[in-house]
């Protein structure tokens, strides 16, 4: 198997199809492009995510927290908590821990979250740093959004610009090399994406503007999360290429490494289904978050991107551009 996460048919006939409901207290259990699961607390919902964060050895801290607060997020939900785990590579430093932990502690105060527990070893498991993650929300029960609302007429839109996750964690990784091509301002501009991972406030200012569904950008890029939030609302799309925002920092690292940035990782975006679409990127500007516009829902099943007027199926997520370039 390709490194990165399972393919939808591999999870669906190896993952899911093991899991069986047990409680009925459970609203909302795993599945294709659903970022959180639900348990219902009476009139309250607890909202939870987990993910690990394996892409990159940089910035690894601060990823861990928002790339699981953003789960929550997508959910219309401010994140609480965190519980992680941290696993330490043999010969690790007690410099890079504590690097990590400052990291982490920082992203997770300037989200507003506890950091509630978890654990940490050292061991010959791993040869990196591995964070993986648990969190956790709280919301009335009858607000929760999932990925699997969105509705035919909707617009589809998206925060930020496609592929700002990947083209730092590049920035990051490579950044001697980049820097020889194309000069440290290009490099610098990447690398300061970082600051524009959280999708926290784009969650909650959607969400109380009035949404049918959200899904967090990761791996796979926007036409993967495309692709991933038709499944799990059973609708079709049509996605207009030329509305997708890039940033020139990105559109130049994806040219050099030859990958493609609308199928690159993209934590920083949040992809959202709204009846709406123009008001609520005049809402989301109103709080200086950038948006637009990319498509429009349908009910026909078929995933389209349109480019120069010519329309091509949008292929099923498969393993992240990054790994191409890492």
């Amino acid at each position: 198997m390709e490194t990165g996460k399972l393919p939808g048919n591999v999870l669906e006939k190896l993952v899911f199809s093991k899991i069986k409901k047990i409680h009925d207290e459970i609203l909302i259990s795993p599945g294709i492009g659903l970022d959180c699961s639900a348990i219902d607390f009476g009139e309250y919902a607890c909202v939870l995510s987990c993910d690990p964060i394996t892409g990159t050895a940089k910035e690894i801290g601060r990823l861990a927290v928002h790339i699981n607060c953003n789960d929550i997020a997508s959910s219309g939900v401010l994140p609480l908590g965190l519980l992680s785990v941290i696993l330490c590579p043999e010969n690790s430093t007690e410099e890079e821990l504590e690097t990590i932990m400052e990291q982490f502690t920082e992203a997770a105060r300037s989200v507003n979250v506890d950091i509630l527990g978890g654990h940490t070893e050292i061991t010959g498991a791993v040869n990196r740093f591995v964070i993986s993650c648990t969190a956790v929300g709280k919301c009335l029960k009858d607000k929760i959004i999932s990925a699997s609302g969105a509705k035919a007429g909707d617009s589809l839109i998206i925060t930020k610009h496609a592929g700002l996750e990947g083209a730092s964690i590049i920035a990051h990784e490579k950044e001697e090399e980049l820097v020889q091509v194309f000069g440290r301002q290009t490099v610098e501009e990447a690398k300061s994406f970082m600051n524009s991972i959280s999708v926290v406030k784009d969650g909650v200012t959607a969400a109380e503007f009035g949404v049918n569904a959200m899904h967090d950008v990761t791996e796979g890029g926007v036409l993967g999360a495309v692709w991933e939030l038709c499944e799990a609302s059973g609708t079709g799309a049509e996605v207009f290429m030329d509305k997708i925002p890039i940033h020139m920092a990105t559109r130049k690292i994806c040219e050099y490494y030859k990958i493609d940035p609308y199928r690159l990782i993209s934590s920083g975006c949040m992809l959202i289904s709204a009846a709406d679409g123009d008001g609520l990127v005049s809402r989301l500007k109103q709080e200086g978050i950038d948006a637009a516009v990319i498509g429009k829902l349908d009910d026909s099943g078929r995933r389209l991107m349109v480019i120069d007027g010519r329309a091509e199926e949008i292929a099923p997520p498969a393993s992240d551009e990054l790994y191409k370039v890492l």
